[in-house]
């Protein structure tokens, strides 16, 4: 068995939390080497608890390696692995930071200055306009765009950014043989075949469930060095994506919406509370 195995079989353990993965890995240095471990030996690890140790010693997850491998490897996915020297700096920063990340598409934009652009998903004519406007003109600036891929503000930010020709990346919560929502399919393949990438820190096979989402909100803060929120309502997944930023120290920017509608609600309320309020593409670029 061959290091990409274990691997694939550490980030299968889906019951096991990121921080504990960091943890054993900090311990015992590879994969391989905490796929070895007895029961015994997981016992005597504080950290951990009875579930913990059930999970790294459940043979679900070690069954079918060489199929998912197989799958990576004809379908030309990469691995990126906490261990890797083009793991992405910016997300060494964060405290729950991904232990491995599979991406289609040109990894080098990784490196690149990022700024995240996110909003809702039944985004008005306004938000619409604004987020192809955003994504294009901090493209031309050579500043990679980031979004989660899904309907509305995300999609017309990737769009933005492709159509100024810069780079764009987009951040799924599922497995890369999922497209999700599936009228994104030409979004999907033309940001790969525009030099563009899409990640995930999750196997082939993982479906979009609900739960992912949020988690991979802390990735797009992550990769970026500010989150624009161009529309949210006042209980939205892009406000979880605003408070990962605070989080993680980065800057948060708001486009200040019209105070009737329900897609401001939640983006007035973040200029209330201190986010820097974005009127111009130069408002972001000065403060970054």
């Amino acid at each position: 068995m061959i290091d990409i195995k274990y691997w694939i079989w550490f980030s299968r353990i889906e019951k096991l939390s990121v921080i504990k993965k960091e943890l054993l890995l900090k311990k015992f240095k590879t994969p391989q080497n905490i796929w070895s471990l007895k029961k015994q030996e997981l016992d005597t690890i504080t950290e951990l608890d009875e579930n913990d140790v059930k999970q790294i010693l459940e043979m679900k997850y070690r069954e079918n390696l060489d199929k998912y491998q197989k799958y990576i490897e004809k379908n030309k996915i990469q691995i990126i692995t906490i261990c890797d020297t083009n793991y992405p700096e910016q997300l060494k920063n964060i405290y729950d930071k991904p232990i491995v990340l599979y991406a289609l598409g040109n990894t080098d934009i990784l490196h690149k200055t990022g700024v995240a652009i996110v909003g809702c998903r039944d985004c008005s004519e306004y938000g619409k306009k604004t987020a192809l406007k955003i994504g294009y003109e901090l493209a031309k600036k050579d500043l990679c765009i980031i979004s989660g891929l899904a309907k509305g503000i995300d999609k017309y930010s990737h769009i933005g950014a492709l159509e100024a020709g810069g780079s764009t990346i987009g951040v799924i919560g599922c497995g890369l043989d999922y497209i999700y929502p599936y009228e994104n399919k030409n979004l999907y393949e033309r940001i790969i075949k525009n030099n563009g990438l899409i990640i995930t820190e999750y196997i082939v096979g993982t479906k979009p469930n609900k739960i992912n989402f949020p988690a991979r909100n802390r990735i797009i803060s992550g990769l970026s060095k500010g989150v624009i929120v161009v529309e949210a309502k006042e209980k939205s997944g892009s406000l979880i994506t605003a408070d990962f930023a605070l989080e993680q120290g980065k800057e948060v920017f708001a486009i200040p919406g019209n105070i009737d509608n329900i897609n401001s609600k939640g983006t007035n309320e973040l200029i209330k509370q201190g986010a820097i309020i974005a009127t111009d593409c130069r408002d972001i670029i000065e403060t970054l």
